[in-house]
């Protein structure tokens, strides 16, 4: 990257190891959650009240977050959100010392707040590189999911030993760590965001520009592929087990899933790049159709592996190239409260899709879980391609 945008790569790259360090917290909270809520519930029924309300604070904090970045910079921003990670880290740990389930839950919302402001990871990558550059800054950015997939559980692992009489204690000092040591990094940004630009408020001007085709089919290819991925992936585990296979084999399953949804952003950017993003988007939707299919078709360990595999590249396609269309779309004046609205639509679909994925596989089956994921993905192609077909909207043109 240096030799390409040599007065920029710094912030980016400070930028991508910053995204790298706190994005590991979110596969350490997702451990954390349940069981940090089995230990302190007072009622088997709130287990996982931490765990939604941390995802319910992410899902009100995205639109904030995105417009107060616009105001006052992506650095400030990205600091706020790893100062309340740090918050988050400490409540936690202070719920787990004094053993309080309402401290527990208000640490948990505290995280979720943070974490919706490290979505926004992937639009900074966009503003600190030319134009041209923009959809391999975005996907390389993606590849901190990967690393982090891997960083997450094995800090969780070596910070869990701190204390034997408390034990989640250490794990949850050492996501405040990561909070305290993805601000320095963050400290080198010299150019990252849409500070100079007036952030536009929910008038109803904005709302105009909220309803401008190609930002709601940019917005609709973003919710619909995490919606599928969700609505997949997280039952996985429950419909292996319930189909006799072994926890360590569904926890493998899950690994080459979010494997598969992280390594192919070495070289989605450059897909989108050569190709476009109308290419890179209709090759994910249909994967993820592919993902659905091989789902419904069988039951065998081979089935479960291939389909999760299929669905995080799919998953990879379709988010990559939805962030790269609506980054096109949006004017600078409008792009936070675009990418404020495109986020809290994500979460929000996201959260519905794992809530409605458990009720789906344990009351209809598997197989019918996968039947309503093909046809989400097939509702989300006909939002996404038919206005362009009919001449009605030039979502893709040359982006």
């Amino acid at each position: 990257m240096d030799l390409i945008i040599p007065r920029r790569s710094g912030s980016y790259l400070a930028l991508l190891v910053a995204n790298t360090v706190l994005a590991s917290m979110m596969p350490m909270l997702i451990i954390l959650g349940g069981l940090a809520g089995i230990m302190l519930t007072p009622t088997p029924a709130l287990a996982t009240l931490p765990a939604s309300l941390q995802a319910l604070a992410g899902l009100l904090a995205a639109t904030p977050i995105s417009l107060l970045m616009g105001q006052r910079g992506r650095r400030f921003g990205f600091m706020t959100g790893a100062a309340t990670g740090i918050l988050g880290g400490v409540l936690g740990a202070f719920a787990i010392k004094t053993e309080s389930f309402a401290f527990l839950c208000l640490a948990h919302m505290t995280l979720g707040t943070a974490l919706a402001s490290f979505q926004f990871f992937r639009f900074a990558a966009a503003e600190t590189v030319p134009i041209k550059w923009r959809p391999i800054a975005i996907s390389l950015m993606m590849t901190s999911g990967l690393i982090a997939a891997f960083i997450g559980p094995q800090m969780f692992i070596w910070a869990r030993t701190f204390s034997l009489e408390a034990p989640l204690v250490g794990a949850y000092a050492c996501v405040a760590f990561l909070g305290l040591l993805g601000l320095l990094p963050l400290g080198l940004v010299r150019k990252a965001g849409t500070q100079g630009a007036a952030p536009r408020r929910l008038t109803q001007k904005s709302i105009a520009v909220l309803t401008q085709p190609p930002i709601i089919q940019a917005v609709t290819v973003g919710a619909v592929s995490q919606g599928v991925m969700m609505l997949l992936m997280a039952p996985t585990t429950i419909a292996m087990i319930g189909c006799g296979f072994s926890g360590s084999l569904a926890a493998d399953v899950i690994r080459w899933h979010v494997v598969a949804m992280f390594a192919p952003s070495l070289l989605t950017g450059t897909l989108i790049q050569r190709f476009g993003a109308r290419v890179v988007i209709a090759a994910g939707l249909l994967l993820l159709v592919l993902a659905a299919l091989t789902a419904a078709h069988g039951l065998t360990a081979p089935h479960f592996y291939t389909s999760l595999i299929i669905l995080g590249i799919g998953w990879n396609f379709g988010f990559i190239g939805a962030t790269n269309l609506l980054t096109a779309a949006a004017r600078p004046e409008d792009r936070a409260l675009a990418q404020g609205v495109n986020d809290t639509v994500i979460a929000l679909v996201s959260a519905a899709s794992a809530f409605a994925s458990g009720a789906l596989v344990t009351g209809s089956g598997w197989m019918v879980l996968a039947l309503v994921a093909l046809l989400l993905v097939l509702m989300g192609a006909i939002a996404s391609f038919v206005p362009e077909l009919t001449g009605r909207s030039k979502l893709f043109g040359g982006q």
